[in-house]
């Protein structure tokens, strides 16, 4: 028995959540977020509240209940109060900033990374992006997607254990490492 899924999720006031067959859509004042579930768990929506119930008592179905009430959990707090990651980029040479996309409409980072070429990664249109000296915050509705852009960014230069250089999360601890003795 999923403890998350078995709970259920109330929905404030100023947010209207429906469904019309598989797709959940939840709308409030910040935007709004659908996503497809799967027929394996019964969403029932009421005025104040969401309840979810399995249909087959298999195990895939168990694993996805818990899952299914966080990502509509997710959706509700996104819709009312965006999500918000931030990265700190650490290096001497290493600069962060946010320009017009070159090619169709949006805006896009511009990262010198002490590579031989200038990284460029197009900001997803859902996403507001600021970069200030080099502190880089990510802000959006949508949670995973949120997550998964900020990590993306992380991965082009994750943070070295010697030197302490390239790109962390806000409260990351990186341990150093002592480096080559000599004799």
């Amino acid at each position: 028995m999923s403890r998350i899924g078995k709970q259920e999720i109330n929905i404030p006031a100023g947010v209207k959540v429906t469904q019309s067959g598989l797709v959940l859509t939840v709308v409030g004042p910040k935007g709004t977020l659908s996503k497809n579930f799967r027929d394996d768990i019964a969403i029932t929506i009421t005025d104040k509240a969401v309840n979810l119930n399995i249909k087959r008592n298999d195990k895939f179905s168990k694993s996805l209940w818990g899952t299914y009430a966080s990502h509509i959990k997710n959706m509700i707090i996104g819709v009312q109060t965006p999500y918000q990651k931030k990265l700190i980029l650490e290096g001497v040479g290493y600069k962060s900033e946010v320009k017009p996309a070159r090619a169709g409409g949006g805006k896009e980072f511009n990262f010198s990374l002490g590579f031989s070429h200038p990284v460029v990664v197009k900001i997803p249109d859902t996403i507001t992006a600021t970069a200030d000296k080099n502190n880089i915050t990510i802000t959006g509705i949508d949670k995973e997607l949120v997550g998964s852009f900020t990590a993306a960014i992380r991965a082009l230069k994750k943070g070295e254990p010697y030197k302490g250089k390239g790109m962390r999360y806000e409260g990351e601890v990186i341990r150093r490492k002592q480096g080559k003795k000599t004799v």
